[in-house]
């Protein structure tokens, strides 16, 4: 597993053009945007956000963050669920931002109860193979880039410069993410679990998701540390 970087709960602000490396979080957490914007691209894909958008991050989830010149205000809020979805929106950041102030529980209360989802646009190329990525993590990069008119080097290159990562390790992560969140559900076995995200055989998603999380798929498969009665309300 590479290093993970604590994510502290409370608002942040970055500056102009700035930007944050490739990093992984441990936690799930939401980034609640209260001014400004940037780009994030990481596990999920690429989002452009505005004040009123919320990020929201898996457990183990990686990313790299863009500033643009006005840099940004952000509130971030620890999540004990698994989130269903990347990106939402809120009417009114400042209503999430205050109640944090005096209460984070309640502050992630108010957003589930005010934050709807939003489909990210795909804008270019890069956009488009990590969607059909997260789609079908079995999918061939030679063949993707024959079909899109692209030599399959351009595509590593460019997909490398924008998401910090090559296509085969975002494919491999987003396998791995995917039987995580098998194993979390803990209504199948190892081996389905390992057919159903793609592995070859159990003892390839057992290294994938010890490289991920630190852990074996058995301790994942055990645990409920992400399913809640929230998480099936609200997702």
């Amino acid at each position: 597993m590479r290093g993970l970087t604590t994510i502290a709960q409370g608002s942040e602000s970055w500056s102009a053009h700035c930007s944050i490396p490739w990093h992984r979080h441990g936690r799930a957490y939401a980034a609640v945007i209260l001014s400004g914007g940037y780009e994030e691209c990481g596990s999920l894909g690429r989002y452009r956000v505005r004040c009123g958008h919320v990020l929201l991050h898996r457990a183990f989830d990686a990313h790299v963050d863009r500033f643009e010149s006005s840099g940004a205000r952000i509130l971030n809020l620890l999540l004990d669920e698994r989130p269903a979805f990347g990106l939402g929106v809120v009417a009114d950041p400042d209503v999430i931002a205050r109640a944090a102030e005096k209460d984070p529980v309640a502050a992630v209360e108010t957003l589930h109860a005010t934050m709807a989802s939003i489909e990210p646009q795909r804008a270019d190329w890069p956009d488009l193979l990590a969607y059909d990525l997260l789609v079908d993590p079995q999918l061939r990069l030679a063949a993707w880039a024959e079909r899109n008119g692209l030599a399959t080097a351009t595509v590593s290159r460019g997909f490398r410069t924008v998401f910090a990562t090559s296509p085969a390790a975002f494919r491999a992560e987003s396998r791995a993410q995917c039987a995580l969140a098998l194993l979390t559900a803990g209504t199948a076995s190892l081996v389905e679990i390992a057919a159903a995200a793609g592995f070859a055989d159990q003892s390839h998603m057992t290294r994938a998701v010890g490289v991920l999380t630190g852990h074996s798929p058995g301790y994942w498969l055990r645990s409920n540390r992400f399913k809640t009665r929230r998480t099936e309300r609200l997702y």
